[in-house]
């Protein structure tokens, strides 16, 4: 009988366990091939652009999606280079207090998900024929403190606007 009071109920630890991850979604463009190609050869630097944005669902009790999307396009002069995006997705438990669950879904699961998303755009921009594009780290505390300020930001002006 003492061995069952010493046991801890797995199903009810705090923490997060990712179940699976996959390319919900994803595009690559090339809209100028093959001419563009013979353009990138003569030592033309593109300019590239990239937009990072993370979004959550619920799925089940403790059960969440996590979705990491990039958005980029690269211009070389006046044509447009390549235009990708790919959302990299995850299925997670997450039994944290509440306060830490909105932390948890913008901030931790993005930084696990982001390197898998960054190997993707390499590879796939290398498969592509482009040179691969290393995306430098993202600091996703900054992305959930602009998200947050944002929402305070519109909260504020639908009270204004009373």
């Amino acid at each position: 009988m003492a061995e069952n009071e010493n046991k801890i109920d797995v199903e009810q630890q705090e923490g997060m366990m990712i179940h699976s991850q996959y390319i919900k979604d994803m595009s690559l463009e090339i809209p100028f091939a093959p001419e563009i190609f013979g353009e990138m050869n003569q030592n033309k630097n593109p300019n590239v652009n990239i937009d990072i944005s993370m979004k959550s669902r619920s799925v089940d009790k403790d059960v969440y999606e996590v979705a990491l999307t990039a958005k980029m396009d690269a211009n070389l002069g006046e044509k447009k280079l390549f235009i990708l995006e790919v959302t990299y997705a995850c299925v997670a438990t997450v039994r944290v207090p509440e306060e830490h669950l909105e932390p948890i879904l913008y901030i931790e699961l993005p930084r696990l998900l982001f390197p898998y998303v960054r190997s993707i755009i390499s590879n796939s921009l290398s498969t592509a024929g482009l040179p691969p594009l290393l995306i430098s780290p993202i600091d996703f505390v900054a992305l959930y403190n602009a998200k947050k300020a944002k929402e305070a930001e519109k909260a504020s002006d639908k009270k204004s606007d009373k």
